[in-house]
């Protein structure tokens, strides 16, 4: 369990903060009073949800897809607020790929590298410092398309699968260190990303209510959540489906649309 202090106003440094998931998790811990670390590409869009925040808290424009922005923006975090008490990798793109163009190879490159390799870096920085210290948590935003692949998101269904696996490596490498790492694999939220799927979206959770409930599993240490419960149930189905019937019921089903990442 997180110390008093640290579970009321911890230091916390959070990727894709200027919008959906992100801004929800950045009110969420402003409101507990803690000091945070906000990243997100959007500058104004950042520089307005830090402006709505109460308490003192750093805006950090960077794209997670630079280590070199990344690595600047922690020192920038330390240098005002210390090592953090825990650094959560949301950030995230989204968007319909067909291996079948060639265009969207493009796609597939920038989903991997903002959701697979962004958010190792994001955890590199500070993985030295909070095993020297003894503690820290390390949360990493993955998903329940990483469970399965997905038709028409190949490139986001992979990069979440490969999220999943990281975060599991990256656990068992800190093991005794004093630092958990926490994999939470969101269902649908209700966000801009998830605006634009034309089709049903089950058990969709506001973007607050996601926020709450991916921190308490973040204070208490979780290894794994899927988030809400209900998903839980439909992840652990999915990873029993057989392949064929698998097939089947999902060859057909609603995908998102194509395009580069925004």
């Amino acid at each position: 369990m997180l110390t008093a202090a640290a579970a009321g106003s911890p230091r916390v440094f959070l990727t894709g903060a200027s919008s959906g998931l992100g801004a929800a998790l950045a009110r969420h811990y402003a409101a507990r009073g803690a000091s945070l670390g906000l990243v997100a590409r959007r500058a104004d869009a950042l520089h307005e949800l830090v402006a709505s925040l109460p308490g003192r808290h750093l805006a950090l424009v960077a794209d997670v897809a630079d280590p070199a922005a990344l690595r600047s923006a922690a020192t920038r975090f330390e240098a005002a607020f210390g090592v953090p008490d825990i650094v959560i990798a949301n950030a995230g793109v989204s968007v319909g790929t067909l291996t079948e163009y060639a265009e969207d190879l493009d796609a597939f490159e920038r989903v991997l590298r903002t959701n697979l390799l962004g958010m190792a870096a994001t955890f590199q920085p500070f993985v030295e410092a909070m095993r020297a210290r003894g503690r820290g948590r390390l949360a990493g935003i993955a998903s329940v398309a990483g469970i399965r692949g997905l038709p028409g998101a190949g490139a986001y269904s992979a990069s979440k699968a490969a999220a999943i696996t990281y975060l599991e490596s990256l656990r068992v490498e800190l093991h005794g260190s004093g630092v958990t790492v926490t994999t939470i694999a969101p269902g649908y939220v209700a966000t801009p990303m998830t605006a634009v799927n034309p089709y049903p979206m089950p058990f969709m959770l506001p973007a607050a209510e996601a926020a709450a409930r991916i921190a308490r599993h973040i204070d208490t240490g979780r290894r794994y959540a899927v988030v809400p419960w209900q998903m839980a149930l439909v992840a652990k189905l999915l990873r029993v489906l057989p392949d064929a019937l698998f097939d089947r019921l999902f060859a057909h089903a609603g995908r998102k649309p194509r395009g580069l990442p925004l």
